[in-house]
C-alpha cells in the first residue's frame, strides 16, 4: 500500500541509534516503509506485521500510502484489526480511504470527510455478503503535513509522541465504560461479563464500536470518535497500533521504546517483536510515522 515491503525471516541484532541493541526474533514478519516527498514536517514511516499463534488466518491489515489529492501530497495510513475472519478487514483495507476522499471537501473538512466516509464504508459491508467485522484506527495528514487527523472504531489505538510524552489521540471503546455501555443499551443491547473476561456487547464482542458485525449492529455504532491536531515541533512520531501491541504495553513505555531507534521501520519491528516476547499470541501490528522537520 506504497513504500518498500520485505519480510524479516531470522533473527537480526541492530543498532537502536544510541548505542543500543534492537533485536527481530520471528518468522513471517511483514515489514516496510516509505516517506513523504513534499510535506514539511517530512513524514517518514515504517509498518510492521505478525500473525497470531492462534492458528487462524492472518486478520490484522495495514494501510500506508501518500496520495496527490487535488495538487496536495496527502498520507494516508491505517492499522485494521478483523475479528469473526479476514473479510470485511480487508474490505476497510481497500475502501475506507477511497470513501473518505470520495466524500469531498477533504482539504476544508477533514474531520468531517472522514466521520462520513467511515460510516458509508459500514454500510457497504452491512450491505454485503462479508462475515465478521473489524476495529480500525487511522490518520490523514493534511495541509502539507501539518494537520492530523485521526480516528478510530473499535479498541486499535492512536498514540502521539510530544516531547517525550505519551498522549493518546484515539478512544477504546470499550464495552465496560460508562459512555459505551450507555451507548449500547440506549439502543437495546446487553452489556455484560464473565468474571476474568472482557465486558461484552450482548455477552459476544468485546468493543462496543466495529465496522461489520451484523448480528449486533442494532445494538453498537460505526461512528468514529476523532481527534484534529496541529504537526508542529513538540510532535516526534505517532504510532497506530492494532489490540494485540497495546494489550501488553503502556502507551509511554511504547514512546519510550521508539525514541531510542532512528528508522520507524525499525521502530516498528521492535515493537511488535517485543509484544511477541511479552506473551501476546493476538495477531500484532504497528505503524510509526516519524515528523522530521527538513
Amino acid at each position: 500500500m506504497g513504500g518498500k515491503v520485505y519480510s524479516r525471516n531470522m533473527e537480526q541484532e541492530s543498532d537502536m541509534g544510541d548505542g543500543g541493541k534492537y533485536s527481530v526474533r520471528h518468522e513471517n514478519m511483514n515489514s516496510g516503509g516509505g516517506e513523504s516527498g513534499q510535506m514539511q514536517p517530512q513524514a517518514i514511516y515504517g509498518f510492521s506485521l505478525l500473525q497470531g499463534l492462534r492458528g487462524n488466518p492472518m486478520e490484522d491489515f495495514h494501510i500506508a500510502e501518500f496520495r496527490d489529492i487535488d495538487g496536495e501530497e496527502t498520507g494516508l495510513f491505517g492499522i485494521i484489526d478483523s475479528h469473526g475472519g479476514p473479510a470485511v478487514g480487508k474490505h476497510v483495507q481497500h475502501h475506507l480511504f477511497n470513501n473518505i476522499l470520495s466524500e469531498g471537501g477533504v482539504h476544508l473538512d477533514p474531520a468531517g470527510a472522514t466521520r462520513d466516509g467511515y460510516l458509508l464504508t459500514d454500510r457497504n459491508v452491512l450491505e454485503s455478503s462479508l462475515e465478521g467485522g473489524c476495529s480500525a484506527v487511522t490518520a490523514m495528514l493534511v495541509d502539507h503535513g501539518s494537520r492530523l487527523i485521526v480516528a478510530n472504531v473499535g479498541d486499535a489505538r492512536a498514540v502521539l509522541a510530544k516531547n517525550g510524552r505519551a498522549v493518546q489521540l484515539s478512544v477504546d471503546h470499550d464495552p465496560g465504560s460508562p459512555t459505551e455501555r450507555a451507548s449500547v443499551e440506549r439502543r437495546g443491547g446487553m452489556v455484560t461479563q464473565i468474571p476474568g473476561d472482557y465486558w461484552r456487547v450482548d455477552g459476544l464482542l468485546s468493543v462496543a464500536r466495529a465496522f461489520g458485525d451484523k448480528s449486533l449492529k442494532e445494538h453498537m455504532s460505526a461512528r468514529p470518535d476523532l481527534a484534529d491536531h496541529v504537526v508542529d515541533l513538540s510532535c516526534e512520531f505517532l504510532i497506530l497500533g492494532s489490540n494485540g501491541l497495546w494489550a501488553v504495553f503502556t502507551n509511554q513505555e511504547i514512546v519510550d521504546i521508539v525514541h531510542k531507534i532512528k528508522d520507524p521501520t525499525k521502530a516498528a519491528q521492535e515493537l511488535v517483536s517485543e509484544a511477541r516476547n511479552r506473551h501476546s499470541e493476538d495477531d500484532i501490528s504497528c505503524l510509526v510515522i516519524q515528523f522530521r522537520e527538513l
